[in-house]
């Protein structure tokens, strides 16, 4: 069994994480760092102004490819204004390897109440990164496991418009508030619908590999329906998102365009002397690459790996490392049994007492997915792949950390990372 830990943009606000694997976490997943966009969320309202919080914590872990690592990392929150952040990563290891990340998260630009603006970057080195690579010549084979020294780098800028109707009526601060009005299925009145733009640039090198793309370049453009009671504890309603990603490419690298649909759903089945809450959550997962068989001359216009379809990682088919399984189209299905237990004693525990956990919530889950080099739905459902798992989460500071145990036939994978799967 494989131990990774990560670090979620999110996470990092105040709970101390660890991460064991050459993997931190943010969207999009290589097989060796990753680090996701935090979703703050405000238990009520915002007010408008607020004293800025800071916190740092050192973590320290182990693991094959990088040996002892050591690092820290540190937020502030209400950064200049109530509702945003500011976090910064760092870590060197034994074997010389080291990752940097710093990000700002929703600030807003004054009388603009309806956008809402970030930016990351991050940066590392893993001098034994593991990565999954397919050979080009022979498309249709599993990927190969290799060794080698990487060098990675991301950095993207999202500006988000909240359309003002439902939740997003009051304005995208406003917004970010758990909804305490009954849910509805008419996006008019019910849930935040969002349009994102997001301009990004991603790179891989990998030593022994230079014949492979090493660089993509461009934006992605995203239209979401958040219609879910609670991001971090949803009991009832859904998400909908629609994800559309192009490099245009120039004259060293190919042009190409991904797309990605996903939908959840949350049922509330009741409670119980035992249990607070329990709650089924379903996802579905599609995406697709429709200029996989576009060709100029020779070249085609797909994706490198690290920037295109894939499957395996700390949100779906978590049995699997991250990006285990890449290609055209992707799909996924997700089911999680979640229960909330009326016994929480970690509040009075030495070790946890100084930090605020309201709820930890106990969680069985199974996935099944494909990936395939065309779109195709018997293509896509041959040979499923599966994982299933079991997990416990914590909301911690208003910050959601969950640790899962996952297990599929070909591995098994330990996460601790933040924010729910979806």
């Amino acid at each position: 069994m494989k131990l990774q830990l990560f670090i979620s943009a999110v996470a990092l606000t105040l709970q101390p994480l660890a991460f064991a694997s050459p993997t931190i976490i943010t969207k999009p997943q290589s097989s060796s760092a990753v680090i996701t966009e935090p979703s703050f969320e405000q238990e009520s309202a915002p007010a408008t102004t607020a004293d800025a919080e800071f916190v740092a914590v050192p973590f320290a872990f182990s693991s094959e490819s990088l040996s002892t690592a050591l690092g820290a990392a540190g937020v502030i929150k209400h950064a200049g204004q109530v509702q945003a952040s500011i976090l910064g990563i760092g870590l060197y290891s034994a074997n010389d390897s080291w990752v940097g990340y710093l990000s700002a998260h929703n600030y807003q630009i004054p009388e603009v109440d309806s956008w809402l603006f970030s930016v990351e970057t991050y940066q590392a080195q893993f001098k034994e990164g593991i990565y999954y690579l397919l050979d080009s010549a022979a498309p249709h084979q599993e990927a190969n496991k290799v060794v080698t020294f990487g060098d990675e780098s991301y950095t993207r800028m999202h500006a988000k418009y909240v359309l003002p109707w439902g939740r997003g009526s009051a304005g995208a601060a406003r917004s970010l508030a758990p909804s305490k009005e009954p849910i509805s299925w008419d996006p008019l009145s019910s849930g935040v619908t969002s349009i994102k733009v997001s301009p990004f640039v991603q790179t891989r090198e990998l030593q022994g590999y230079e014949y492979l793309p090493e660089k993509a370049q461009g934006v992605a453009l995203e239209l979401d329906w958040d219609n879910r009671d609670n991001g971090k504890n949803s009991t009832q309603g859904g998400q909908t998102s629609l994800k559309v990603s192009r490099d245009f490419g120039s004259d060293e690298r190919n042009s190409w365009t991904t797309w990605e649909f996903e939908q959840s759903a949350f049922f509330a089945i009741g409670s119980n002397d035992w249990f607070a809450q329990q709650v089924m959550a379903f996802n579905f997962y599609l995406a697709d690459t429709p200029t996989w068989n576009a060709q100029s001359g020779n070249n085609y216009h797909r994706p490198p790996s690290f920037a295109g379809v894939s499957l395996g990682g700390f949100d779906r088919l978590r049995g699997y490392a991250s990006k285990r399984f890449t290609g055209r189209s992707a799909v996924m299905y997700s089911a999680e049994y979640r229960i909330q237990p009326r016994w929480q004693p970690l509040q009075q525990w030495p070790v946890f007492n100084l930090y605020d956990i309201p709820w930890w919530q106990w969680v069985v889950f199974a996935e099944a997915g494909q990936v395939a080099d065309e779109f195709d739905a018997a293509a896509l459902h041959e040979n499923l792949k599966w994982s299933a798992g079991i997990g416990a989460r914590f909301e911690v500071e208003d910050v959601v950390v969950r640790t899962e145990l996952a297990y599929s036939n070909e591995d098994s994978q330990f996460w601790v990372m933040v924010n729910q799967p979806f």
